[in-house]
């Protein structure tokens, strides 16, 4: 079985854009100025209007960064806000897969860049997300390809099974989301983590198990993990 999570809500309490983007207005690498339009397309979202081109409008104003600032920002942002904001059963639920031999990825609209230190942190196999374009090591204020937001995350992951030879009844597809229908309904099994009311009103009428997380990895937590395995952590399924 292939395991593929979407991250947002289902790995971390809170948006990657959301930890990433704190960071750099407080290092002043972006201005409010440049993602402006940010809060008013999450109101859109949550109304379940979402503006699927959205992460395409919001590059352009982001070109002429340099990578590795970015890359540094990332490793910064990751250890000061994401790391304690990953949810225990999330890592416990992956190191069960790992033991059992079963390979575990990322399907995110995020951006590459900004997950690889979660990545790399929580041994996973690799991801599929958002690719921002450099040219001579600074953005472009384009993508390569297209986001992976809505429909167009299961096209890319669609391609990407085919390429890989991974047949998609043997994938389990994990999202809180209900920009996500298209994926979790070409998934073999599909699982509702900490749903938005659109994703669990779908998954109750098709009978998709819901998991609730909500315990995070704290600064105690952090040392827990490394010392501990997550054995007490408990995964909570809606009924």
């Amino acid at each position: 079985m292939v395991n593929i999570f979407d991250v947002d809500y289902t790995i971390l309490k809170k948006p990657t854009t959301w930890y990433f983007l704190r960071e750099a207005l407080s290092e002043k690498v972006i201005r409010y100025s440049q993602i402006r339009r940010l809060p008013i397309e999450w109101i859109f979202y949550r109304l379940g209007l979402p503006n699927f081109d959205f992460i395409e409008q919001a590059v352009r104003h982001i070109a002429g960064i340099e990578k590795k600032t970015l890359e540094t920002l990332a490793d910064t942002c990751f250890e000061r806000k994401m790391k304690a904001g990953i949810f225990c059963e999330a890592i416990r639920l992956i190191e069960e897969m790992k033991k059992r031999g079963e390979k575990v990825f990322f399907a995110t609209s995020s951006f590459g860049i900004i997950i690889k230190p979660l990545e790399k942190f929580l041994k996973v196999d690799g991801s599929i997300s958002s690719v921002l374009e450099f040219s001579d090591e600074k953005t472009t204020g384009r993508i390569v390809g297209s986001s992976l937001f809505g429909p167009k995350k299961k096209d890319t992951v669609e391609a990407w099974l085919k390429e890989n030879r991974i047949d998609p009844g043997d994938v389990r597809f994990y999202s809180d989301s209900y920009t996500d229908l298209p994926l979790l309904n070409y998934s073999g099994e599909a699982i509702a983590v900490n749903p938005d009311r659109f994703l669990k009103r779908e998954a109750k009428k098709r009978g998709w198990k819901i998991l609730r997380f909500d315990k995070t990895l704290n600064n105690k937590g952090q040392r827990f993990h490394q010392h501990v395995s997550f054995g007490k952590a408990q995964l909570k399924e809606l009924k």
